[in-house]
């Protein structure tokens, strides 16, 4: 799925089809979600081609970026196409702890978009994630992204013909594992590490904000 020539044709596919056309997520929606979002010192974790952080609209002229993937591919692919920002590349496993030598100070934003349906296990298990993001974040740093859910899982009945029919291809394939995915469960894990949790649905994609406590609070927290 991520190999170059893939990702070569991945914008027009995602980004300019499925996400209006099958997800029933525009992806102006999500460009929204990155402008709201984005801070000066910002890591996205799954970085895909940086369609989106090569689009932001910053808070300054020069942020500090670090992309982190476990494919050489992509983070070739999305550091060249923000080369002016000079990002830093760390490829790594999400569900290990991240490489502390290699990540930048504390990020005041995280991105994970179109991550969480790829990754394999329950919604428990692939909440590693955040728990390994969790100890490179400042106190009150925006945590945001996007997943596609199943049909059912959203509330709003089975997705269309073609949703259906690309979601089981996917899944038989091993490029999405979200049959089990549930919008109770995703907001669960997010509420036990963050505050202020908002998750919007757009089609059967789940938009989510939330804000990073700091470690003091969280110690606190029952």
């Amino acid at each position: 799925m991520y190999a170059p020539f893939s990702l070569a044709v991945y914008d027009v596919v995602v980004h300019g089809i499925s996400n209006h056309f099958i997800w029933r997520c525009p992806t102006y929606q999500l460009r929204r979600l990155y402008d709201r979002n984005v801070t000066a010192r910002h890591v996205d974790v799954g970085v895909g081609t940086g369609y989106f952080l090569a689009r932001a609209h910053w808070p300054v002229a020069r942020p500090e970026i670090t992309l982190v993937d476990l494919n050489p591919h992509c983070l070739a692919r999305a550091a060249g196409r923000i080369s002016r920002l000079s990002p830093g590349m760390v490829e790594a496993n999400v569900f290990e702890p991240l490489p502390a030598a290699q990540m930048g100070k504390p990020y005041t934003s995280a991105g994970l978009c179109y991550l969480l349906h790829c990754l394999p296990g329950s919604m428990k298990q692939k909440a590693q994630v955040f728990d390994h993001l969790v100890p490179h974040l400042a106190d009150g740093a925006h945590v945001f992204g996007a997943t596609i859910l199943p049909g059912d899982a959203t509330g709003r009945g089975a997705p269309n013909w073609a949703a259906r029919q690309l979601m089981r291809i996917y899944n038989a394939k091993g490029v999405f594992s979200n049959e089990g995915d549930r919008i109770e469960d995703l907001e669960a894990e997010l509420a036990r590490r963050f505050e202020v949790v908002d998750i919007r649905l757009y089609g059967t994609v789940a938009l989510f904000e939330a804000r990073y406590r700091g470690a003091d609070r969280a110690a606190s927290t029952p």
